[in-house]
């Protein structure tokens, strides 16, 4: 078992009662699949009361490396070979500005996620309430990924590396207070839960029945009031013109079609030179990014021409606030494909604008897997959308490429 060390590593007091196991490191592969592994990973995370990913996904922004995590095997890993003493140093960093409470300094905290992806920190210690420095681009992660919520208490169970917020689970062996039930309120009690779970069950399904049956179905006016009088349903104006779902409607038009085209107009003015800040603040003050589902798929194409690649970085602060959501992860792929649309010679970017979403945390590889391998004519004709798709191919193979090498080095570890 690792020896322990304080949890703020400046603090010389042996009687210090915070703290942790010494973070062990381990290099595995050779060449160009070097990788270092986090062996207690999972033990350091617990001790700190954060999912094991954080520090992780934390070394591998500070070292500009990639990052690999698998709670359920409670494997870490951060690629290239790295110095015991200095992945420990970035630890200390992660512990600085992620655990500990600003006011107090100890590291009694909850990280709090709101609605808007901004993260505050919460100490039980003291009882000092603040906002983290969303400036490290971690920040975009934990916002993506919020610590679970706990569970009810009494729950029996040791937390794991990644079922901690705020407060760890309760270990086994603890006297459970809801013992003490009568047996009808337990039962009511695994009733709703079931109620519960099914009824997510059945909302999962319909969504995804909606996605796979309406993906290419033609939503258009005139297609709608065809199929209305199939049915002999008389077919309102009023609906076909707004649409059935507000969300539905023509995002080119409107706030968000108006905001694009000052978004081009301001680029033309400016030579380009239009800062991130300035677009979030001007979309923020028009109100289009209470729908960035909706603003994504126009501001793309507004904001980018053929030297995407070059301006994108310069741009990845927004994209990633704008995207919160699977729903928005699906919208920013229709920028991409109305990017193509309007500047047929960026096709050959796709790749190269896929992995640079990935390498900044602003698409995931679920989302990157769906919008490569998902034909949709939502934004443009089917037949572009499938050559989107097809450009697309080098960024999967590299995504299973990397998966493969992982696999491998978990058997030779084995």
């Amino acid at each position: 078992m690792a020896a322990t060390v304080n949890i703020r590593r400046d603090v010389r007091d042996s009687f210090y009662r915070y703290k942790m196991p010494v973070l062990l490191t381990k290099i595995e592969g050779k060449g160009n699949g070097i990788k270092t592994v986090f062996p207690n990973m999972a033990d350091v995370a617990r001790a700190l009361n954060r999912p094991a990913s954080y520090p992780t996904k934390y070394f591998g922004c500070e070292l500009g490396a990639q990052a690999t995590f698998n709670d359920t095997t409670e494997r870490y890993i951060v690629n290239g070979a790295h110095d015991q003493n200095r992945m420990r140093e970035l630890l200390d960093g992660f512990i600085d500005r992620f655990v500990l409470c600003q006011s107090c300094k100890n590291p009694e905290t909850e990280l709090i996620v709101s609605r808007d992806g901004y993260i505050t920190s919460d100490c039980k210690a003291c009882g000092y309430h603040g906002d983290i420095d969303m400036r490290h681009k971690l920040t975009t992660f934990i916002s993506k990924n919020p610590p679970k919520k706990a569970g009810k208490k009494g729950k029996r169970g040791a937390a794991g590396a990644d079922s901690i917020a705020g407060q760890p689970g309760q270990v086994d062996g603890v006297e459970d207070e809801d013992d003490d039930d009568d047996e009808l309120t337990r039962k009511i009690r695994e009733g709703a839960e079931k109620v519960m779970t099914e009824e997510e069950a059945a909302r999962l399904i319909a969504e995804r029945e909606k996605e796979d049956d309406w993906a290419d179905e033609d939503t258009s006016p005139e297609a709608v009031a065809k199929r209305m009088a199939a049915l002999g349903v008389s077919a309102d104006s009023s609906l076909l013109a707004g649409g059935l779902d507000d969300d539905d409607d023509e995002a080119s038009t409107g706030p968000y079609g108006e905001f694009a085209a000052w978004v081009t107009e301001q680029k033309e003015q400016a030579g380009g030179d239009l800062s991130a800040a300035e677009l979030y603040k001007e979309a923020d003050a028009r109100g289009v990014t209470k729908k960035p589902h909706r603003l994504l798929p126009v501001l793309f194409p507004a904001l980018f021409d053929d030297k995407v690649t070059a301006e994108l970085p310069k741009y990845l602060p927004v994209l990633a606030k704008l995207n919160t959501s699977e729903k928005t992860a699906k919208a920013l792929g229709g920028g991409i494909e109305k990017l193509v649309e309007a500047y047929p010679d960026t096709l050959k970017s796709v790749p190269k604008v896929l992995m640079i979403l990935y390498q900044a945390d602003v698409l995931d590889e679920d989302a990157i897997r769906h919008f490569a391998t998902h034909v949709s004519k939502k934004y443009v004709s089917k037949d572009l959308s499938k050559k989107v798709r097809k450009a697309a191919d080098p960024i999967l193979q590299w995504l299973d490429e990397a998966s493969s090498d992982e696999d491998d080095d978990e058997d030779e570890s084995e």
